[in-house]
């Protein structure tokens, strides 16, 4: 994928680690300037000190609201325009509602929702001003199938499938493409609490996804001529069953 992505700048959330950091990296190897946005000050660092001046830090916490508004500002002074947001950052609670913490509900809905259409929302009138754009959210298997076992994540990513279906028919007109990713189980520190040998167990029977094989469908998605809008893809390993 070397130089398809050569001349953009890139700007990805949650870039310190799993599908973010896969992310970011693909779209430094295809030649983009990508700034990574993360609160993890010192896993940016160590990621820039390895990619080198194409890569590009941005330590902050989008819970923020001041910080959150201050994101394309300051992609714009780091790298002086934007034509691809990958929306990643998020968090997740499972289990029984009942069990859930208000604080911890709050939390997730508003990094999972409000901070991605907020991001979304700044980002838009620099793209329609370009006439050119691409945003990539990071949604979910959840969004396309009422998971029992996690109503208040899987509440989120269904409005973020929402989100991303209304925003594409208003803004595909200036040029700007609007689509979803929706992996199944991927190894990332959502899975963190998992124990070790279930994690190895599952990885052994193919019953999960990789960061970098997430990252090629997004690289799949930007690299398409600019007459097509890849909207949603839904991705699950083989082994997977609901």
């Amino acid at each position: 994928m070397a130089g398809e992505l050569d001349g953009k700048v890139a700007a990805v959330t949650g870039a310190a680690s799993g599908i973010g950091l896969a992310s970011a990296e693909a779209m430094l190897a295809a030649g983009a300037r990508v700034v990574l946005v993360d609160r993890d000050e010192a896993a940016l660092a160590g990621l820039c000190a390895r990619h080198g001046a194409a890569a590009l830090a941005l330590p902050l916490d989008l819970l923020d609201p001041a910080a959150c508004a201050g994101l394309l500002p300051r992609i714009l002074d780091a790298a002086g325009r934007l034509d691809i947001l990958h929306a990643n950052a998020g968090t997740y609670v499972g289990g029984d509602l009942v069990d859930n913490e208000s604080a911890a509900i709050d939390r997730m809905l508003n990094l999972n929702v409000n901070v991605v259409m907020k991001n979304v929302h700044d980002v838009l009138p620099h793209m329609i001003a370009r006439g050119s754009g691409d945003i990539i959210l990071t949604s979910s298997l959840a969004a396309h199938y009422p998971t029992p076992w996690e109503p208040v994540y899987a509440s989120s990513k269904w409005a973020i499938n929402c989100f991303v279906q209304t925003t594409r028919r208003q803004v595909f007109k200036h040029g700007i493409r609007v689509g979803a990713i929706s992996p199944g189980p991927v190894v990332t520190a959502l899975l963190a609490d998992w124990p070790p040998e279930k994690l190895a167990e599952a990885r052994a029977s193919g019953s999960l996804l990789e960061p970098e094989e997430v990252a090629n469908v997004v690289m799949f998605m930007l690299t398409r001529p600019r007459g097509m809008t890849i909207r949603d893809v839904v991705m699950l390993p083989t082994n997977f069953d609901l």
